[in-house]
């Protein structure tokens, strides 16, 4: 049930994209406002039509330019979940989700409702929801026309930084009981890299680059189109012990990582990002310092940027840790490929919200 996009365009932006979604997969549309994100996805529900373009879901062409396929939006199974909620007022949530269904079934509107936990909460109307609960209400109702293609339009920018964290934990854990591709558009790169198998970099209606989330956020073009001091790595860890002041104590593949308070029980698998410019290198291992991370890696390679800085790449436990340092820096401490080196990390760069549940296996 793969979904295949093809769009061409000179307006309302210059348009020239392509890209597929796997089966069960998260790709997550990213750049800049005015790129073209949500142009691309109003092109595969059927609400605009580009000058040339293909949609297709599972061999069943949705839009086909040349060949004059163009099915109307109510004709394609996709589910849309908007910024801004869209749900009818005057209705309760369990009837918002069945105003979805081809026959409206309230077990399944339920069923749905307690997989977006929202359990006990079907008789309520969107006034009387929170922000959160709003946009739960929206994704089980786009999980009720049984998609074909399940898409997201910034669906967390409107909630408060609390919510939107809880939010991302329970797509993850969602995403273990939906089979159909799933494209994700946001600005955020934060976002992005906690939700996302793939990724497309997008700039003025060209795709920048595109592929597995982690080769995207090491790609130094790509990482100008979105920002650079967005970059940063996501290192999988396990939830060790809860300790005095407040602390976790995690365990990454080669040692141990001392962070404020996650709430996650012992034994939790979760992925740390890791934001490249909160990274310090040192080739000798370090001592007498207020850091509470420091693990052992080795240089895998070093990229120049554009500026007066370079990204080292260095491998911990066979994972990659990114390290923006300036070329100086680098120069001084004689970096190459190979190299052991140690990566020295505060407690306090890393926020609540860079840490995320491991992904679901498929």
């Amino acid at each position: 049930m793969a979904l295949e996009v093809m769009a061409r365009a000179e307006a309302p932006i210059p348009l020239d994209v392509a890209f597929t979604v796997a089966p069960g997969a998260l790709l997550a549309l990213v750049g800049p406002s005015g790129a073209g994100k949500t142009t691309l996805l109003r092109a595969v529900a059927g609400l605009w039509r580009p000058e040339a373009g293909r949609v297709a879901v599972d061999g069943v062409t949705w839009l086909d330019t040349g060949a004059g396929v163009d099915l109307p939006p109510h004709r394609r199974r996709v589910g849309v979940v908007f910024q801004s909620y869209a749900l009818f007022p005057h209705m309760t949530a369990a009837q918002n989700v069945m105003a979805a269904m081809d026959a409206p079934d309230g077990a399944e509107a339920a069923r749905l409702l307690d997989l977006v936990n929202l359990h006990g909460l079907a008789d309520r109307r969107p006034a009387e929801l929170s922000g959160g609960q709003q946009q739960r209400v929206a994704l089980a109702r786009a999980l009720a026309r049984r998609p074909q293609a399940l898409l997201l339009d910034e669906p967390f920018s409107a909630v408060d930084r609390a919510t939107r964290e809880k939010l991302h934990a329970e797509v993850v854990a969602l995403r273990a009981h939906l089979n159909m591709p799933v494209v994700l558009v946001t600005h955020d790169v934060h976002e992005a890299q906690l939700l996302a198998d793939r990724m497309v970099v997008l700039a003025q209606g060209r795709v920048v680059r595109a592929g597995a989330t982690a080769e995207v956020m090491s790609d130094q073009e790509a990482l100008r189109a979105m920002g650079i001091r967005e970059v940063a790595a996501m290192l999988p860890a396990t939830v060790a012990e809860h300790l005095p002041y407040g602390m976790t104590r995690l365990t990454v593949a080669d040692g141990a990582l001392y962070l404020p308070r996650i709430d996650a029980a012992p034994g939790a698998q979760v992925r740390v990002r890791i934001p490249a410019h909160e990274v310090i290198l040192s080739r000798a291992r370090p001592e007498g310092l207020s850091a509470q991370n420091i693990l052992s890696g080795q240089v895998v390679r070093t990229v120049p940027g554009a500026g007066p800085a370079v990204m080292v790449h260095v491998a911990v436990g066979g994972h990659e840790v990114l390290a923006r340092i300036t070329r100086r820096a680098a120069g001084q401490l004689d970096l190459q490929p190979g190299m052991p080196v140690h990566v020295i990390l505060k407690a306090m760069s890393v926020a609540r919200d860079q840490i995320a549940p491991a992904s679901p296996s498929r």
